[in-house]
């Protein structure tokens, strides 16, 4: 069983930052593909970004270029770098975890079998 505990989360000015961390636990980091999705008010959750267990990235378009996903195996921890925040981006962000795979899109949150309890996003305009 892994669990896993986001944080980083908090209020911020439209244009600042933010660095969300996740960290597992339980499991065998180094072979579980990573994501991160968000949900806003009366919204589904979506996809943000995910990083495979082999280092490969992928992005939502709408945080393309702002916002840059990483992991430290050595810590057990997935990062998600947020610059150039926008009011849009407020939202619960979730981690999630799943056994590597190279075929799955990293997009598809029913793929995912383990999931965070989320830390708050907001940002102000």
């Amino acid at each position: 069983q892994v669990q896993l505990v986001e944080s980083g989360g908090g209020l911020v000015q439209a244009g600042g930052s933010l660095r969300l961390s996740c960290a597992a636990s339980g499991g065998t980091f180094n072979s579980y593909d990573m994501g991160w999705f968000r949900q806003a008010p009366g919204k589904e959750r979506e996809f943000v970004a995910g990083i495979r267990w082999n280092v490969v990235t992928y992005y939502a378009n709408s945080v393309k270029g702002r916002f840059t996903i990483s992991r430290d195996n050595a810590k057990n921890t997935v990062y998600l770098q947020m610059n150039s925040l926008k009011p849009e981006d407020t939202g619960v962000y979730s981690c999630a975890a799943r056994r590597r795979s190279d075929l799955l899109s990293l997009t598809r949150k029913d793929t995912y079998d383990y999931w965070g309890q989320g830390t708050q996003v907001t940002v102000s305009s």
